[in-house]
C-alpha cells in the first residue's frame, strides 16, 4: 500500500475515496481510409477516464463515440465521488444500475467500461502493483495476431501490412472481407502468398455474408489455409453462426462476440453454439469487470475467450485468464496507443509481456501530444 494512500484513509476504513473523475475525448484520423465488410471510416474515437484518489490517478478508456463521454459525466461523475476507491465491483454495480432506464448496450456499456478500466488502474496503484499482479497471473504473456487488411487497402498495402508483422514475428493475421465478396477469393489468395505457408491467416467478414455465401467461400478458404472465420455472417444471426459453425471445413474456428455488452449476450450465444471462440471487448462489454465475468462463462463451455482489440487494455487481463485465445494486436488501436502513452508494450517473438515492473496498466498519459485530438 503506498503512503499517500495510507494518509489520506479515514480511520476504519479499507481504502481512500475517489476525489473525482474526469473524461475527455479524442478524435485520430486514420492513416488510410479504411473499411470492413459493413461499414468504412477515416477517423477513430478515444473516450479516456481519469480517476482520481490519494494523489493517484487511473486511467481508462473506450473506442467509442463522444455521447458515451456525457454519459459518463452527467450519470457516473456524481455517484462515483466518495465511493471508496479499493471496491471496484460496488462502483460497477452502481454504474450498471444508473444506466436501467437510459439502456445497457451501447453507449451505456461502454460508458461503463472506460470508467471501470480506470478504476482497475487506480486500485492496482493504490496498491503500487501491476495490474496482472493485482489480477493474477495465470500466464506471463499471451500470444497476438496482426490485425487489419482493410477492404479499403490496394492488394500491395494488403500484403505489405500482413507480411510485416509475420516478419516481426507474430505468426498469425487477419484481415477484412466482405465489401466485395466476389473479390475476396482473390485477395485471400494475395495475403496467403504474402505470408507464405506457415503464418496463420484469419478473415472477417464482420457479418457481410448470407448464410449459403458464408459456407461457400469456406470452402474456398480451407484451400488457402485459413483457420478463422469470423462473423461470417451479421452476430445477431445465432441460427446461421451455429449452421456455419457446424458445416464449416473441420479446421476452421468461427468466432464472434466483439459486439457483446452483457453477460447475457454472451450466454445466449454460448447456449446457441454459435462459436468455436467468443470474442468479447473490455471497452465495451462493461470493462474489466465484465470482462473477466464473460471468461468465466467461456471457460464453463470448455471454450477460449479471445479479446477483441485495445491490446494496451487487454494484455494484463487476457494473462490472468486460463482460456485466452490469442488477442487482436488492431493496426488503429495500436497507433493511437503508442500516440497516447508511455509504458505502451509491443510484442516479442509474437507475444505481449505485461511490464510488472510498473503499477496499474502500465501507462502515463502524453497530456502535450494529446491535446491536438481532443474533441471534447
Amino acid at each position: 500500500m503506498s503512503q499517500a494512500m495510507s494518509d489520506q484513509m479515514a480511520p476504519g476504513t479499507t481504502g481512500p475515496p475517489i476525489d473525482r473523475v474526469e473524461v475527455a475525448a479524442f478524435t485520430v484520423p486514420t492513416d488510410y481510409p479504411e473499411a470492413d465488410g459493413t461499414y468504412s471510416w477515416d477517423s477513430t474515437t478515444m473516450v479516456l477516464v481519469e480517476a482520481y484518489a490519494a494523489d493517484m490517478t487511473g486511467i481508462g478508456y473506450s473506442y467509442a463515440d463522444t455521447a458515451t463521454a456525457d454519459v459518463i459525466r452527467h450519470l457516473f461523475v456524481p455517484i462515483l465521488k466518495g465511493r471508496n476507491a479499493m471496491d471496484v465491483p460496488a462502483a460497477w454495480l452502481a454504474m450498471v444500475r444508473s444506466i436501467r432506464n437510459l439502456g445497457r448496450p451501447g453507449v451505456g456499456s461502454m460508458a461503463v467500461s472506460a470508467v471501470d478500466g480506470a478504476l482497475w488502474d487506480l486500485k492496482a496503484k493504490l496498491l503500487d502493483a501491476s495490474l496482472l499482479s493485482l489480477l493474477g497471473a495465470s500466464n506471463d504473456s499471451v500470444p497476438v495476431y496482426g490485425s487489419g487488411g482493410f477492404t479499403s487497402y490496394p492488394v500491395d498495402r494488403l500484403q505489405k501490412q500482413l507480411a510485416g508483422w509475420v516478419e516481426a514475428g507474430i505468426q498469425a493475421v487477419k484481415m477484412k472481407i466482405g465489401t466485395h465478396p466476389e473479390a475476396d477469393v482473390g485477395r485471400v489468395g494475395a495475403a496467403r502468398e504474402a505470408i507464405g505457408d506457415d503464418a496463420q491467416l484469419y478473415v472477417d467478414a464482420n457479418g457481410a455474408y448470407t448464410r449459403k455465401q458464408a459456407l461457400a467461400q469456406a470452402v474456398e478458404f480451407e484451400r488457402l489455409g485459413v483457420v478463422w472465420f469470423e462473423e461470417p455472417v451479421t452476430s445477431d444471426d445465432l441460427e446461421g453462426l451455429r449452421l456455419i459453425r457446424d458445416r464449416a471445413p473441420a479446421g476452421m474456428n468461427i468466432a464472434a462476440g466483439e459486439y457483446g455488452y452483457d453477460l447475457w449476450y454472451f450466454r445466449r450465444m454460448l447456449e446457441a453454439g454459435a462459436v468455436d471462440v467468443l470474442q468479447a471487448d473490455a471497452t465495451r462489454c462493461a470493462g474489466i469487470t465484465g470482462f473477466l465475468r464473460a471468461a468465466a462463462l467461456t471457460e464453463s463451455r470448455s471454450l477460449d475467450l479471445s479479446a477483441h482489440c485495445a491490446p494496451s487494455l487487454h494484455a494484463a487481463v487476457c494473462c490472468s485468464i486460463s482460456r485466452p485465445w490469442p488477442l487482436e494486436y488492431f493496426h488503429d488501436h495500436v497507433r493511437i496507443e503508442h500516440l497516447f502513452f508511455d509504458g505502451v508494450i509491443t510484442p516479442r517473438g509474437g507475444r505481449l509481456y505485461p511490464d510488472r515492473s510498473r503499477p496499474g496498466l502500465g501507462l502515463e498519459l502524453k497530456r502535450q501530444d494529446v491535446e491536438r485530438y481532443r474533441v471534447a
